[in-house]
C-alpha cells in the first residue's frame, strides 16, 4: 500500500495579499518606517486644507441663510407674520450682510489656509527633509 499526499495548497490573489499586507501594516511596530512617515506628511497636509475649508464652508453657509432670510422678507408678506412693518428694510439690510458674508467666506479660506501652513512648516520641512534622504 502506497500512502498518498493529501495536502491542499492555496495562493491568496494579488488583490487579497494586498489587503494581507495593509492589514499587516496596522500591526507592525515599526516607527521609522517611510511609508510611516510619508502618511504623517499626507496627514498633516490634509489638515491644513480641510480645515480652511471647513471653516470657510461654515462661514458661507451662515451669510448664504442670512442673505435668503433677507430676501424672503423683501419677496413675501413674512414680515407680516413678524408684526413689523419694516419688512423691505430689514430684508435689504440681511441681504448685504448675507453677501458681503458669502463674499468674505474666500478670503478667509485663504487666510486660514495662510495661517495654518505656518503652524505646520517646521513639521512637514522635517519630515520632507527626513524622506528626501532615504
Amino acid at each position: 500500500m502506497s500512502e498518498q499526499n493529501n495536502s491542499f495548497n492555496y495562493t491568496y490573489s494579488a488583490k487579497e495579499q494586498s489587503e494581507i499586507e495593509a492589514i499587516r501594516k496596522k500591526y507592525a511596530a515599526d516607527t521609522n518606517d517611510t511609508t510611516d512617515k510619508m502618511a504623517i506628511l499626507r496627514k498633516l497636509d490634509a489638515g491644513v486644507t480641510n480645515k480652511a475649508t471647513t471653516v470657510s464652508l461654515c462661514v458661507g453657509i451662515v451669510f448664504a441663510l442670512i442673505m435668503g432670510l433677507g430676501m424672503s422678507l423683501i419677496m413675501s408678506e413674512f414680515g407680516d407674520s413678524l408684526g413689523t412693518t419694516l419688512e423691505w428694510t430689514i430684508g435689504l439690510i440681511c441681504s448685504i450682510v448675507g453677501m458681503v458674508g458669502v463674499i468674505a467666506a474666500y478670503p478667509l479660506y485663504q487666510w486660514v489656509l495662510k495661517r495654518e501652513r505656518k503652524k505646520v512648516a517646521p513639521q512637514i520641512l522635517k519630515l520632507t527633509e527626513e524622506l528626501s534622504q532615504k
